[in-house]
């Protein structure tokens, strides 16, 4: 089991989706941190920063929207998964396209699961529960550089 706190980074324009999200985030019995982005370049930034890049101030995970305006991400998931540190963060893309051209770009760009956000609240809820016993009480990571 994860037992440190848990910092996960959301980037996500959907208003609905991101409220949804933290919701069901806030009732994990999990100590997490969100940092949150409506888009891939805001997000690129931060990841970039000093204080993240440099410290283990970085992600444990990545929650990842596809369709989003001035940096999708898809560009997003290439730009990080190129360089030496980012790459080891885990993205979980967490999308409604269903597209096969996007599933095939985020597993060739280095994604770690492609999850097709599912249609009401009872099945989001069920969906954020497996995410976290799965990447935070089975998986375990790399010690951070």
């Amino acid at each position: 089991m994860y037992k440190e706190l848990i910092k996960i980074l959301l980037i996500e324009d959907d208003s609905e989706d991101f409220e949804m999200i933290m919701e069901l985030i806030k009732q994990s019995d999990l100590k997490i941190n969100v940092s949150v982005f409506k888009n891939g370049a805001e997000a690129l930034s931060y990841l970039f920063s000093d204080d993240v890049y440099k410290t283990i101030n970085r992600p444990d995970l990545v929650l990842l929207d596809l369709n989003m305006p001035k940096m999708n991400g898809i560009e997003f998931l290439e730009k990080i998964k190129k360089d030496e540190v980012l790459r080891l963060i885990p993205v979980l893309i967490l999308t409604t396209s269903e597209d096969n051209d996007d599933v095939r770009k985020s597993y060739y760009l280095g994604a770690s699961c492609y999850i097709v956000k599912p249609v009401g609240l009872e099945k989001f809820q069920k969906l954020i529960k497996a995410i976290n016993d799965f990447w935070f009480n089975i998986v375990k990571y790399p010690p951070k550089i």
